[in-house]
């Protein structure tokens, strides 16, 4: 099968040809939204790629930028390490390419948070550069248009690369690129595709063999475990202590209030550290917070001081909507706003009568 000669016509007519990282298609704009994209969906992107833009325009500026100012505008993305990356990445072009992104594969795989597909990405959307990709979409769309029917491993992700370079034309490679992309991402979905409006529905071996809702073979799905942390929002005049979380694991060199894995332990950290001043705490109801892998139910303390006291080793007392940028967790800032505001905050809607967990959990 000819897959560029189908597509090509459809994404002509059909594609999403008016992205804001389309506009104006230079290689440091096609990098960020590919990083912003690995995992996320477009429509989530969107506000926070012009957000990003409108603060780091070029990669200099963005080099130049502290890790806080970064993860702030990724705060609610998700998948923290790709701002982290994105930003260690931009400092190495700047000091070892000049400011000026790499158009070859194994330089740019050499930067830290781009992988093949990436790379592959950034090549053909904004160097014009034949080069295959395999991002979830382009991975469906190969899948089933060759029925590729190995389980889920290497050997099955060999296959499709192969499938993807064999693919991949010699001419309108951007074209080609966004297409196979969009085909996956609107028509070839995972739930419900749909198949009368695919432009490769008549070679489809996976539509000819009944197979369509089967692949791509998928992992058996494991139960969702669910664990729980205690948070203590440590308040004093306006100001929450915050610490910066470790690199490695949990939204990793974020910001977030002290962090334990019970109420005793939480309780006594509080009265050992701030006395008498710190009075007895008050409990929020809990807050679900969903992962991929896992979900995170969140049991808040207020603790409101009477005096304030030094913050200590990487901490600060932060105040929200003035002074540093700092990044939260998406379920630290809404929890962040019930501490201040009580009755009032944003979250009270969301507070079940019964004081349990909030029914509706957060993602991001």
């Amino acid at each position: 099968m000819t897959i560029a000669a189908r597509l090509l016509p459809w994404f002509d007519r059909h594609g999403r040809h008016d992205l804001p990282w389309q506009r104006d298609a230079t290689p440091y704009r096609v990098w960020v939204s590919e990083v912003m994209l690995q995992q996320t969906q477009v429509e989530t992107v969107i506000p926070y790629f012009a957000r990003f833009m409108a603060r780091f325009p070029d990669v200099a500026v963005l080099a130049a930028a502290t890790q806080d100012e970064v993860l702030a505008l990724w705060s609610g993305l998700g998948y923290y390490a790709r701002g982290r990356n994105l930003h260690c990445a931009a400092q190495f072009v700047v000091e070892r390419h000049g400011g000026a992104l790499p158009n070859s594969l194994e330089e740019l795989i050499a930067l830290p948070g781009i992988g093949r597909s990436t790379a592959g990405a950034i090549l053909s959307l904004a160097f014009g550069r034949r080069a295959p990709i395999l991002d979830g979409n382009v991975k469906r769309v190969l899948s089933r248009a060759f029925a590729v029917q190995e389980p889920p491993g290497a050997a099955a992700i060999a296959r499709i690369w192969e499938l993807a370079e064999a693919c991949t034309p010699q001419t309108r490679v951007a074209a080609y690129t966004q297409a196979i992309m969009d085909l996956g991402a609107t028509v070839c979905t995972r739930a419900r595709p749909a198949c009368g409006r695919c432009p490769l529905a008549p070679e489809c071996a996976a539509l000819a063999q009944g197979l369509v809702e089967s692949l791509p073979a998928r992992k058996a799905r494991l139960r969702k475990r669910i664990e729980r942390r205690q948070m203590v929002f440590v308040l004093h005049a306006g100001r929450l202590l915050l610490q910066r979380r470790p690199a490695d694991g949990l939204w990793g060199g974020l910001w977030a209030p002290p962090e334990f894995p019970d109420a005793r332990r939480a309780r006594r950290w509080w009265q050992s550290r701030f006395g008498a001043s710190a009075g007895k705490g008050r409990r929020l109801p809990a807050l679900r917070h969903a992962f991929t892998h896992f979900d995170l139910d969140i049991e808040p303390w207020v603790v409101e001081l009477r005096r304030r006291r030094a913050p200590g080793a990487d901490a600060i007392w932060h105040e929200p909507g003035a002074g540093r940028a700092v990044g939260l967790p998406a379920p630290v800032a809404k929890l962040m706003e019930e501490a201040f505001h009580g009755e009032t905050g944003a979250m009270r809607a969301a507070r079940p009568r019964s004081g349990g967990s909030r029914a509706r959990a957060l993602s991001g």
